[in-house]
């Protein structure tokens, strides 16, 4: 059964732990006119997800569906959503759209440029161009301007069934145990390190976001500039040669 918790004013994180993994995997409710999810979660997390979304608004209401990238966590389920939403449009890079998701769906998808805006209603989403960060070619972030949301996929990923939300600076500290964790796992190398790295995540910085959602661990509540330049910082630190 999913945990939902509001983290940010009409943002609802939902979340599901994997024990087996040492994993969560959360997705992001925006309550709206016009309601946004982001991440999907993977085919087989499509019927607790939706599930949660019911407790929160008529999935059917559901009318835009971002995510970060083109992979089974992000954007998994999204043919099933669109089943269920008919109105459903997926937002993604232009770069995601044009490579992957509309011939992945069979449907247009909103390609979107860096400084893109998308309203909901009350809410006003800027699309970020984030290439490689986390990672793909294609990835992209969604900052919301009105309560300060950076909608972050993998970046401050945790392992383990942590807490809905923190506001400690220690979650670098968790990030990066995470990240010695993979190195050692098959899933090494998870988070490519590029000359284009440390600009961009300070770039997230200077939006100075309140709440800063990761896909995997604890939300973050407070000063999101010091957290992503803490993690930026810990990056370099650990890619040094």
């Amino acid at each position: 059964m999913s945990t939902i918790t509001e983290i940010a004013p009409d943002v609802f994180r939902i979340s599901n732990f994997f024990p087996d993994f040492n994993i969560q995997f959360c997705q992001f409710l925006v309550r709206d006119e016009e309601p946004l999810l982001f991440h999907t979660g993977m085919k087989g997390l499509f019927p607790v997800v939706k599930e949660a979304v019911s407790e929160l608004i008529d999935p059917s209401t559901l009318r835009w569906i971002g995510f970060s990238h083109f992979e089974a966590d992000e954007c998994g389920s999204l043919p099933e959503w669109q089943q269920v939403a008919p109105n459903a449009t997926a937002v993604c890079s232009l770069v995601g759209k044009m490579v992957s998701v509309d011939d992945f769906t069979g449907r247009e998808a909103r390609g979107m440029n860096n400084g893109d805006i998308l309203e909901t209603g009350k809410y006003r989403f800027k699309y970020l161009n984030t290439p490689h960060v986390p990672h793909c070619w294609e990835a992209g972030l969604m900052f919301e301007e009105v309560n300060g949301t950076l909608f972050s996929s993998d970046i401050l990923h945790q392992n383990g069934d942590t807490v809905a939300v923190t506001e400690d600076l220690d979650v670098v500290g968790s990030c990066k145990e995470t990240l010695a964790q993979m190195q050692a796992s098959p899933l090494a190398d998870y988070l490519p390190y590029t000359a284009k790295t440390d600009g961009i995540l300070r770039s997230l910085a200077a939006l100075n976001p309140k709440t800063v959602a990761t896909m995997h661990g604890a939300a973050f509540n407070g000063d999101g500039a010091k957290v992503i330049n803490g993690y930026a910082d810990m990056l370099r630190e650990f890619n040094a040669v």
